[in-house]
């Protein structure tokens, strides 16, 4: 490992423990052995495409193994940047403690951020934080779901600005719908007495987006079961028999797939 590699390497140790994102104590080894790798040989491009082989197989923590060394060398790469908040939220699904998917999904949100600023002509760049946010939301204090919220629909909107046929974009924006209009009138009134205003909105435009994303990409399962969800608030259980029944009849693709699929059976076995 040449001197300016090891340098770079140790200098983002450094940045990741006085910004607070660092791993805890048990995890300093693990990463130092990652970082360790940057000068080993490998250059960025096949660090990355090593890192894609691991996405392919819905394995995050080895796909970050060298996205990571790959930052270190290439640090402004807002595609890898992109990669690497994906990989960070996806172990927040993998991990069952409240503090260790909001530890993992601020990571998750400093990758995705830096992407924005770098490119902020970049749909899915602009749309990673909104992810992230989202992916955090059920495990947030109240105050910081308010806050985020304008948050979300910023960067959906924005994304979908730069890419109208952004699916996930849709996706997200019409959770983000959904969510809002079925806020409670106590909740609502206790948020703006707080925090302020919470944003009106309702369960058709819910439905409009996540029939848009369907339109786009009709071959992923979770834009199926959550418009099942959409419809089930609505009381059209009928309709959300069937969206449930075909995202569940899918095959897994992503990895975020068996999580939803379990959450669809489960308001299934409701209905």
């Amino acid at each position: 490992m040449n001197r300016n590699h090891c340098l770079r390497a140790y200098w983002v140790c450094a940045v990741l423990c006085l910004s607070g994102l660092a791993a805890p104590a048990q995890e300093l080894k693990s990463n130092a052995a990652i970082l360790h790798r940057v000068g080993g040989g490998e250059d960025a491009d096949t660090l990355i495409a090593k890192g894609d082989q691991f996405e392919k197989q819905l394995q995050p923590k080895e796909a970050l193994e060298s996205y990571l060394p790959a930052n270190t060398l290439e640090p402004d790469n807002v595609d890898l940047l992109v990669r690497i908040a994906r990989q960070y939220r996806h172990l927040m699904s993998d991990t069952p403690a409240k503090k260790e998917k909001l530890r993992l999904g601020n990571i998750s949100l400093e990758f995705a951020n830096r992407a924005a600023t770098l490119a902020p002509n970049n749909s899915e760049a602009q749309l990673s934080s909104a992810i992230s946010y989202g992916k955090m939301l059920p495990f947030m204090g109240s105050k910081d779901q308010v806050n985020a919220s304008p948050k979300i629909k910023a960067a959906a909107d924005r994304a979908l600005q730069l890419d109208p046929n952004n699916d996930t974009a849709w996706h997200v924006l019409g959770r983000w719908n959904c969510v809002l209009a079925n806020v409670n009138v106590v909740k609502r009134t206790l948020a703006k007495a707080l925090y302020g205003d919470l944003p009106v909105t309702t369960n058709q435009e819910a439905e409009k987006c996540l029939l848009k994303a369907i339109e786009i990409n009709p071959n992923r399962c979770i834009h199926y079961i959550e418009l099942g969800r959409i419809y089930a608030q609505m009381g059209r259980k009928e309709d959300a028999r069937k969206y449930l029944q075909k995202g569940l009849a899918m095959p897994n693709k992503e990895h975020d797939d068996p999580e939803m699929k379990e959450i669809g059976r489960q308001l299934l076995e409701k209905l």
